[in-house]
């Protein structure tokens, strides 16, 4: 049996979502914006895909604009809101541990006369939310603070940083990047002061090449693609239907099932912490009070690398950290003020609603027989 545990990379697409999206391209694949009966047909598909990941994200179908993934939509909130400033300065707030299309998309902008402020994560690696209100000022156009960490799982106080930002400058805009919330913590963004969230769909077990931004009511950002005005006008392009037909199904297959799956996942980690505990050397990265979903580890003097090539050679997969980063030392861990030997042996364990603890003791196991085994 193998054991993949690198679903913060990606997940095994579920059946529902297969099915759906082999039924969108064979039976209905009609243009959603064409005015005939098939047409009309895939516009209520699209509509009911819209309604459920509305229904996941916890607000409504309205504020869902489909993107092709997390990637876009980050840049489609970061540049949007740039773009559309009103009686905004040209300053941007972010952290320094967000994942690349945020923190590349912020780089662009300071590239081009925008000033970004960029707040440090603590050793642990949260965020101070207080921390994140005082980088903000009368000219801040847009905050970026993603709600938990894709390389160590840390949950960032968003919700807080929120108030406290509204508080000092109301005309600012939140942005957080869902991804690795969406689905796996309980969500009702409506109820909260973020007016951007961006998610994805090849996160909870649907085909890569699906997301969405959710934009509030009232908030208004500019599109990054011009042409047929799909999207309310901010995403043109014929709707890829079979992804976001696809999408839908996966958001509908957890449709009350986010605690449930939170609390196997709360188990499994704990479980893997046990495990870890018991092998000398590993040092755990990851806070306790962090997702369940991704735990951050290292065994100083083994390299990342090696140990990943050994680990599949017993058939687990995990990640160094983020995919985007091709193996790339973590710029996350690096903001955390860990040391290089720390960052350089750093492997992140990913888990999904279908892990086991089997899988878990595989991991443990193939980890254990790689220090012994693996020249340093």
């Amino acid at each position: 049996m193998e054991a993949y545990l690198d679903n913060a990379a990606t997940t095994r697409v579920c059946d529902a979502a297969a099915d759906a999206a082999l039924r969108m391209m064979r039976e209905c694949y009609g243009n959603p914006s064409s005015l005939h009966r098939m047409g009309a047909s895939s516009a209520r598909e699209l509509a009911q895909a819209r309604e459920a990941a509305a229904g996941l994200l916890g607000c409504q179908g309205e504020c869902i604009c489909f993107t092709s993934g997390g990637s876009e939509a980050n840049n489609l909130a970061v540049f949007g809101a740039a773009n559309a400033k009103i009686r905004r300065g040209r300053k941007l707030v972010t952290t320094a541990a967000e994942h690349s299309s945020v923190s590349a998309a912020m780089k662009r902008l300071e590239e081009t006369g925008w000033t970004v402020a960029w707040v440090r994560p603590g050793p642990s690696g949260g965020i101070d939310p207080q921390a994140v209100a005082d980088a903000v000022d009368g000219e801040t156009t847009l905050v970026s603070m993603m709600m938990v960490n894709n390389e160590t799982g840390a949950r960032f106080p968003v919700e807080r940083a929120a108030q406290l930002i509204h508080a000092k400058n109301p005309q600012t805009l939140i942005h957080c990047d869902g991804v690795q919330a969406f689905g796996k913590l309980p969500l009702k963004v409506a109820r909260t002061e973020i007016d951007l969230m961006s998610v994805s769909g090849h996160k909870i077990c649907a085909p890569k090449g699906s997301g969405a931004l959710y934009i509030r009511r009232g908030v208004r950002i500019l599109p990054l693609i011009y042409g047929g005005g799909q999207e309310r006008g901010l995403r043109s392009g014929t709707e890829s239907l079979p992804m976001i037909a696809a999408f839908g199904a996966a958001c509908g297959q957890l449709a009350g099932q986010v605690q449930k799956n939170l609390a196997h996942a709360q188990e499994l980690k704990a479980h893997l912490l046990k495990r870890v505990e018991q092998i000398p050397g590993v040092q755990v990265n990851s806070p306790d009070d962090g997702s369940p979903y991704i735990i951050n580890l290292s065994v100083p003097g083994y390299r990342s690398e090696t140990m990943l090539h050994f680990l599949e050679s017993r058939g687990v997969y995990v990640s160094s950290g983020s995919a985007c980063s091709k193996g790339a030392s973590s710029p996350v861990l690096a903001a955390m003020g860990l040391p290089p030997a720390v960052i350089d042996s750093a492997l992140r364990v990913s888990l999904i609603y279908d892990t086991t603890p089997g899988q878990i003791d595989r991991f443990a196991d193939a980890l254990e027989e790689g220090i012994a085994s693996v020249a340093h």
